[in-house]
């Protein structure tokens, strides 16, 4: 039955016959005869559909919180066993928010280096992304908000506190200050991470706190775009300081501090709520809590 858990729970993530077939690796005939046998053996029905998938039924949404539930459970086991027979192996799935993708790297390096024989794979998501990936299995942690968005039951390792700066040239006006407010960027050239990013949104609140409204002339969902506009043309970013700071170095590029911020949101290692977790993933979930920033 665990072959047809996992199928019933790609098809609910990815609401596509042919596209859930696809990520599986399988085909779609395969997928549908398992979804059917696996109706069959649970005597309920639990997807509508005619000529596509047309959703889960309510008894396929209490089953999908269920299978999610043991399809967790029997890849816990496995890794208990690989753990009691080889020790800590196998590879942890992380999703990562961009602004925090060099605190992924820290981390990933100092995990790697206690436990060589684990791989890491690193995704750049956005925060909503990441809890989805969480609850649909995709990925095994994310690094994320932990104040702003619901993250719900899950374990969670506070990492830092995010605090911004402007990214501006040598040749900017505001090069040779010491901090800029918020309002004084209000009418400025600015490229910022597009609004699906929780950064985004809470820069946007930042500029509403200031009574002023933000003007991003080019939108990206890499930071490394935004530092690389200001670097070739007259643009300004504001990035969480860590990455800032990492994007610049050895480039004619200046860092302010923007005063005026009012709150510092967290960011730490998030992974499924389990008691006790996967060895791997508590290791994991341990050198976060070592290399905290915030006490």
């Amino acid at each position: 039955m665990l072959d047809k858990l996992e199928m019933f729970i790609a098809l609910a993530k990815a609401r596509h016959f042919g596209k859930a077939a696809e990520d599986m690796g399988i085909t779609q005939p395969t997928l549908s005869t398992g979804i059917k046998t696996l109706e069959d053996q649970l005597g309920v029905k639990l997807v509508f559909r005619g000529s596509k998938y047309g959703g889960l039924t309510p008894e396929g949404h209490s089953a999908l919180e269920w299978a999610r539930r043991i399809v967790g459970d029997a890849r816990q086991l496995k890794d208990e066993m690989r753990f009691k027979k080889n020790g800590l192996t196998g590879q942890l799935r992380v999703a990562v928010i961009p602004t925090a993708l060099t605190w992924a790297a820290q981390l990933s390096a100092r995990f790697s280096e206690r436990n060589p024989r684990v791989r890491l794979t690193l995704l750049s998501r956005t925060s909503i992304e990441i809890l989805s990936m969480i609850e649909n299995l995709d990925v095994d942690a994310g690094i994320t908000y932990l104040d702003n968005e619901p993250t719900g039951r899950v374990s969670t390792e506070p990492l830092y506190r995010e605090r911004y700066m402007l990214v501006c040239s040598e040749n900017s006006q505001f090069a040779g200050r010491e901090s800029v407010g918020w309002k004084e960027l209000e009418k400025e050239r600015l490229a910022l991470l597009t609004p699906e990013n929780q950064n985004r949104r809470i820069i946007n609140r930042h500029f509403q706190d200031a009574g002023a409204t933000p003007d991003a002339w080019i939108e990206s969902d890499s930071p490394i775009v935004l530092v690389a506009n200001v670097e070739k043309g007259d643009w300004l970013t504001i990035l969480a300081a860590d990455i800032a700071a990492f994007l610049t170095h050895g480039k004619a590029l200046r860092l302010i501090p923007l005063s005026g911020t009012t709150t510092a949101p967290s960011v730490g290692l998030v992974a499924p709520y389990r008691e006790p977790h996967t060895p791997t993933l508590q290791a994991l979930l341990n050198e976060a809590r070592m290399m905290s920033d915030i006490r």
